[in-house]
């Protein structure tokens, strides 16, 4: 049998997170979450963090699909208008706590290591952009001067 203390287990943080979440979504209250902008892999718009966090409303009324994954909260929602694209690990995550009266924990910020960003780009490498030329094979595009002197396209199946 194996000594306990030296099995490595996942951090349990994504576990806390998503049942606070739930218990207060399910007492009608509004999930907030405090978040860490300078942990590795947040995206948020930054011109709308102060002092190196941003506080998020993360309630499903207030954005768009959430998607409350296995290494990050991942959502979309208007800030001054725009839309924009969230996603927030777990380990930016500072506190969770209802809007209402406060009710939540706080979290420790958990940096992930360097074995760690070594093996999410392993597991999703980014492609590199390329270009390529693209033919039809069934139509022809056409250049035709109309008797004005004015140039028209004409499509020819």
């Amino acid at each position: 049998m194996t000594d306990s203390t030296l099995v490595k287990m996942s951090s349990n943080k994504s576990y806390i997170v998503k049942a606070y979440y739930d218990w207060i979504s399910d007492n009608d209250l509004t999930p907030y979450i405090v978040v860490d902008i300078n942990v590795y892999g947040v995206l948020v718009p930054m011109n709308y963090a102060a002092d190196g966090q941003i506080v998020l409303n993360i309630a499903s009324s207030a954005v768009g699909a959430i998607t409350l994954g296995s290494h990050a909260i991942e959502f979309s929602a208007r800030f001054g208008g725009k839309l924009e694209h969230i996603t927030v690990p777990y380990g930016a995550i500072g506190a969770i706590y209802a809007k209402e009266n406060g009710a939540g924990t706080s979290l420790p910020i958990e940096h992930p290591s360097d074995d760690e960003l070594s093996t999410e780009s392993d597991i999703q490498p980014k492609a590199k952009p390329s270009l390529s030329s693209v033919s039809s094979l069934d139509k022809t595009t056409k250049v035709q001067k109309s008797s004005k002197g004015k140039a028209t396209l004409k499509v020819i199946k």
